[in-house]
């Protein structure tokens, strides 16, 4: 089964982190990156940029709206995501207890919606 992992951090504190931490933190990720790449439960995954960034869009009576910044102002902002490969649900709240930003910030573990293609059940 497939899940994605999407991660989120409180991007207040970290841009506190001094640049030690900050290269601290990139070589826990990849480090987590080489572990699950090797496993074989790597299927992808992205890091995300600062919600300063983000664009939300809204179809309203068939009028598109764009708004910059996040739809909701929360805590904790997406701060990127892994999908995985794992047997079941134990074994992905394994995998993503690995990942880095589960000390300080969440993982939100989400299966897959497996949709069929044409001509498959």
């Amino acid at each position: 089964m497939r899940y994605g992992l999407l991660i989120y951090h409180n991007e207040g504190l970290s841009a506190k982190k001094n640049p030690a931490e900050q290269q601290q933190l990139m070589q826990d990720y990849g480090g987590f990156t080489q572990w699950l790449t090797r496993t074989g439960n790597n299927l992808g995954g992205e890091a995300l940029q600062a919600t300063n960034t983000a664009t939300t869009v809204r179809v309203r009576n068939g009028k598109t709206v764009n708004t910059d910044g996040p739809f909701a102002e929360t805590k904790e902002q997406p701060g990127g995501f892994y999908l995985i490969k794992a047997d079941n649900l134990d074994e992905a709240i394994k995998v993503a207890a690995r990942i880095t930003d589960a000390k300080d910030g969440s993982i939100e573990i989400r299966p897959i919606w497996e949709v069929p293609t044409q001509g498959q059940p």
